[in-house]
């Protein structure tokens, strides 16, 4: 099963991260202001950054860890220019 950990950026400039198995539904979905208090009134959102794990498990850990970054941190790991294809060591250790 292919699980996707990915990085929103709203409309006020924020971050929001998720995991989902369809990242271009779940997108729309955010767009579209179902199942999300925090994008709802941040819309629109884009799609800035997805990788790509085994497991939910692996996804939600990925998620965790970028939620506890700082601001500045998030912006430093999502100019590193991973995408959705690239191996996901860094924020699976």
């Amino acid at each position: 099963m292919n699980i996707f950990f990915y990085v929103l950026k709203c409309s006020d400039g924020t971050f929001y991260g998720g995991y989902t198995t369809d990242v271009t539904r779940r997108e729309q979905e955010h767009n579209d202001g179902i199942r999300c208090k925090y994008t709802k009134t941040r819309r629109p959102v884009q799609v800035i950054h997805s990788e790509r794990f085994a497991t939910r498990s692996e996804a939600t850990k990925a998620e965790a860890r970028f939620k506890a970054l700082s601001r500045k941190a998030k912006e430093t790991y999502l100019n590193e220019g991973r995408n959705e294809d690239a191996d996901s060591e860094k924020l699976s250790k």
